[in-house]
């Protein structure tokens, strides 16, 4: 599998400084899962106010495990707090009705043999020293915050993310 295919559902039409939001499962969704939150989703973006004004949004599960939301404030109305609340009590709706977590920044994501692998920040060390991970291993990257950033550092080489930095990798 690509997983850089994935740029083909982000929308062309929103500015690159849109913000984005990435919230994580703790588990892979199953098909029935995705599509009962799909109409959730929808809705939300249908109806996301910021101060009364509509919000260009945009709101979409990618690879079963990963809800991204993004907010164009280039031509429209900026996201202020409360509209940030309404898209995390969509989410907290979400992990709610699935039994699932999506708030444990604690938890990070790999690709490895071509499948998403959830990982506890506090076994990274032993994961790298026994060769689960390498500085090649392709790591999800949740805290950009940008479409622009999404498109090119979202899935990116152990070696070229943060993580980089909070850990000696050989090789």
């Amino acid at each position: 599998m690509n997983y850089k295919e994935f740029q083909q559902y982000i929308p062309q039409d929103f500015n690159d400084n849109s913000r984005v939001w990435i919230y994580q499962s703790s588990r892979m969704l199953g098909m029935g899962e995705a599509l009962q939150i799909e109409p959730i989703l929808e809705s939300f973006v249908d109806s996301w106010k910021s101060h009364g004004a509509a919000v260009k949004g945009y709101a979409n599960l990618l690879f079963g495990q990963f809800i991204i939301i993004m907010a164009d404030e280039s031509k429209s109305t900026t996201v202020g707090g409360c509209s940030t609340d309404s898209s995390v009590r969509i989410i907290k709706q979400i992990e709610q009705d699935l039994k699932v977590d999506m708030f444990n920044r604690q938890n990070i994501s790999f690709i490895i043999k071509d499948k998403i692998q959830v990982l506890p920040l506090a076994q990274l060390n032993y994961a790298v020293e026994n060769g689960f991970i390498t500085p090649d291993t392709l790591f999800f990257n949740n805290l950009v915050a940008t479409k622009k950033e999404l498109l090119e550092k979202w899935i990116v080489p152990v070696r070229e993310s943060w993580l980089a930095t909070r850990l000696v990798v050989n090789g």
